[in-house]
């Protein structure tokens, strides 16, 4: 239940936080580790990290203004891989910072880089998780997903997508790869 509650919260404070540039922007959204999001270790459950990277693509639609089109016309935002790290455990009511962006975009698909951020002992930023995921959006009536040049003009910009990195593009080969099977 209170996923819903985060979502609800996404929506009515958007408007309070600061415009995102699409594509190079980046989405801050602070979160806290709450009783329900806890596995058995007493930690964040991992099934939950990619929960809560749902909130920070909508947040990157909401905050970059691309969901007015994305509303308008109907299109759908779907995945069709992830990968994740975990790198340090979010421990029960631990505070932290999902950092949201698109990292680059081929044909239909994008590529987006979550990153759960916490302070460590020290007091500096720690990368609790790193997650990857690919996907784009689906155009209902047009049964295809919309090329990812037509929504980077949607959101202003007609740029090329940024160079993509070796570890990108491994997580790319694996993502056609797994297609096959």
């Amino acid at each position: 239940m209170n996923l819903w509650f985060r979502v609800l919260w996404l929506f009515l404070t958007a408007q309070f936080r600061g415009r995102i540039v699409a594509p190079f922007g980046v989405s801050r959204l602070n979160f806290r580790v709450w009783p329900l999001d806890l596995d058995t270790n007493l930690h964040l459950n991992n099934g939950r990290y990619l929960t809560i990277a749902d909130l920070g693509r909508a947040d990157l639609l909401l905050q970059s203004g691309l969901w007015r089109s994305v509303f308008k016309e109907g299109l759908l935002p779907m995945l069709s891989g992830s990968a994740i790290r975990y790198r340090r455990e979010l421990r029960p009511f631990q505070a932290f910072t999902l950092e949201s962006r698109i990292v680059c975009w081929r044909a239909s698909a994008f590529v987006m880089e979550h990153r759960f951020v916490t302070r460590g002992k020290d007091g500096k930023a720690v990368t609790a998780a790193i997650a990857l995921v690919r996907g784009g959006l689906y155009a209902k009536r047009e049964r295809k997903f919309v090329p990812a040049a037509r929504l980077m003009e949607m959101a202003g910009y007609t740029g090329p997508s940024p160079e993509i990195a070796p570890e990108i593009e491994a997580f790319l080969i694996v993502e056609d790869g797994l297609k096959t099977r």
